[in-house]
């Protein structure tokens, strides 16, 4: 049976990174957030503290744009 889930049991690849990322930068979840809804996704703090938990899927544009907002590719944001 196929499931959507990483190996870990987490809903994305990207949470860990997304988390590391956000605290390098030394920004808050809503901090971020803000910087995502600039550049023109719909997201709040409540969101991204769900996809740093492993607990949200995350799209290809909301990770696009997360790329976009860490000034990475998105193979970094995944690996």
């Amino acid at each position: 049976m196929f499931t959507n889930k990483a190996v870990d049991g987490s809903n994305n690849l990207c949470g860990r990174r997304i988390y590391t990322l956000r605290k390098d930068l030394g920004i808050s979840q809503r901090e971020l957030a803000d910087r995502l809804q600039i550049s023109g996704l719909d997201v709040d703090k409540n969101a991204i503290q769900r996809i740093e938990a492993g607990k949200r899927f995350v799209t290809d544009i909301e990770l696009s744009l997360l790329a976009t907002v860490f000034k990475r590719r998105i193979d970094e944001l995944v690996s």
